[in-house]
């Protein structure tokens, strides 16, 4: 081994390590939310995965554009797999000092930099609230105030306050009759300058579906809020209650008017009023290069904004001759976005062509209305053909001399066919004979008795009790007893003097006063017991056996 040979073996782990530190040295930027009202914060949030940085990322390019409010740092050390990854973030509070797009530059953090990001900032629309001179106060906006029915509409509910609340404070759930509600992810909170004064944000915003046309009236929502108090008692402590005044503020009532669905809409389609429609599709493996026997799964995507993944219909299905289709459980999903909810739907099947030669594939195509532009859309996916070559693999040799593949197969399905039609002729034959001679039985065959008769076993029971032998009558009465269309505890429970009679024979059991026991009371009680709880005969003089034999 050469010195030269020698050095780089030594120098390739640190080379190593220089590779993955490059690769995992990056800086990524993000906000909270990409549209604002001028005079709002927004949070952008910087993070790193180089444990090999130190310090903080550079500010400086925002000052032209921005007033930086506040710079937190939060690290966090994550397992995954065994493997410990530690990262670090800058989230940085921003007031826009300018309205329309802004562009939140690159920032360096040591070598690497992050990406831009655009937000849009527009005129602030609270300016005008009479309420804006208050401590609290809450604002309800629609973002349209007419919409389809079963069409989206956003409901935004902003809660301003320029002084601190207690945690305690509490906003009910939005709920409103002949509508459905999503919530649009978790609420939001920054801050705003209004007239001068900072004001904190709580932000929560809801997609709401109406169910019927007419016009929808959005109650005022109340928000419960406690403020702390600016000079607390000298005295208070940490486990002191809360002081502070209570608040109860609420929004003013909003009506939405509900368009009934447009005539112009096919009446046997499903109604789809969304913003936009995508329609597409993945196949795997690509369908390239096809042959029989192979399986594909394609996979239909559509995706709708201003509409949930439970409105979506099915998707038509791929029927083609030639064609085996077998379906999978669809993929729902939803996502949020600056304009409301974005739902999914991604039916999957596998195919497998059965033959070779060209297979027609139908378009696929999916309705839907415009609530954007109004009107009627057509969205599609265009037919296409699978050219489907033979697979050698499932090909059969065929000796020389031999008649044509096709012609072999073919009679060797007649040899089957004519097989299952002469089993299918005997077994047709054969319960047509055990029908027949089944007419001629009789309804009900008379059931055969087995063991002794009751009548026999009445006269052991009988002369057992008679010969005051409790040992034997005990033998008998379970005989007995076990011919009777009930248990001897059901028939004691049910007769009194039975019951005395068995305690009387149980007592001479198992008690020394057996041998003066009499079996007179018990044989006395046995041929008492109503006539509805004695042993019939199974036949009976009907000559027909019980309608319920046990």
């Amino acid at each position: 081994m050469t010195r030269f040979t020698a050095y780089m073996l030594a120098s390739m782990p640190a080379l190593l390590i220089c590779t993955v530190q490059t690769q995992a040295a990056e800086l990524v930027a993000s906000v909270d939310r990409t549209r604002l009202s001028s005079g709002e914060t927004i949070e952008l949030t910087l993070e790193s995965s180089d444990v090999t940085q130190f310090g903080k990322p550079d500010l400086a390019p925002l000052e032209p554009l921005f007033d930086v409010r506040g710079t937190r740092q939060v690290n966090q050390l994550n397992t995954l797999s065994g493997d410990n990854r530690a990262t670090t973030r800058w989230i940085v509070t921003l007031l826009p000092k300018q309205t329309g797009s802004v562009v939140i530059p690159p920032l360096k953090l040591g070598e690497v930099e992050s990406q831009p990001i655009t937000v849009q900032v527009v005129e602030s629309e609270t300016q005008d609230n009479p309420n804006k001179q208050a401590p609290v106060f809450i604002d309800a906006s629609l973002d349209q105030s007419s919409v389809y029915v079963q069409a989206q509409a956003i409901l935004t509910l902003r809660i301003y306050h320029s002084v601190s609340l207690y945690d305690d404070s509490s906003l009910p759930p939005l709920q409103i009759p002949d509508a459905r509600i999503e919530q649009l992810g978790e609420s939001r909170t920054y801050e705003k300058d209004i007239n001068g004064v900072r004001h904190g944000v709580i932000e929560m915003r809801y997609a709401i579906y109406p169910q019927h046309s007419g016009e929808l009236i959005i109650p005022a929502q109340i928000f419960n809020a406690a403020l702390v108090d600016a000079q607390p008692a000298p005295d208070a402590t940490p486990q002191s209650p809360k002081s502070g005044k209570l608040m109860r503020v609420s929004s003013s009532e909003r009506l939405l008017t509900v368009k009934a669905k447009p005539i112009t809409y096919p009446a046997d389609l499903p109604w789809l009023p969304a913003r936009s429609l995508t329609l597409s599709e993945n196949w795997n493996p690509e369908p390239d290069h096809v042959q029989v026997g192979d399986s594909l799964t394609r996979s239909l995507i559509v995706k709708a904004e201003g509409l949930g993944s439970s409105q979506l219909p099915p998707l038509p299905g791929t029927e083609a001759s030639g064609l085996r289709r077998y379906p999978d459980q669809p993929v729902l999903g939803n996502q949020n976005s600056d304009r409301g909810l974005v739902g999914s739907r991604e039916d999957r099947e596998a195919l497998v062509p059965a033959r070779s030669g060209p297979i027609e594939l139908p378009s696929v195509e999916v309705v839907w209305w415009n609530t954007f532009e109004d009107h009627l859309e057509h969205s599609s996916l265009p037919a296409r053909t699978l050219q489907v070559s033979v697979n050698p693999s499932l090909m059969v040799d065929t000796p020389a001399g031999n008649s044509p593949t096709n012609a072999t197969v073919d009679s060797e399905t007649l040899w089957r066919w004519k097989l299952s039609t002469l089993i299918l002729a005997c077994t047709t034959l054969l319960g047509f004979g055990l029908w027949w001679r089944a007419r001629w039985q009789p309804a009900i065959a008379r059931a055969a008795q087995t063991g002794p008769s009751p009548r026999t076993v009445l006269d052991d029971l009988k002369r057992a009790c008679q010969a005051n032998d409790p040992h034997a009558t005990r033998q008998a009465l379970d005989a007995w007893a076990r011919q009777q269309p009930e248990t001897l505890a059901d028939m004691a429970a049910r007769f009194v003097p039975l019951s005395d009679a068995l305690d009387g024979l149980n007592g001479a059991l198992y008690s020394e006063t057996g041998q003066h026991w009499q079996g007179e009371e018990l044989w006395r009680a046995i041929r008492t017991i109503p006539i509805a709880e004695r042993v019939q005969d199974p036949v009976g003089d009907s000559g027909l056996p019980p309608l319920y034999p046990k």
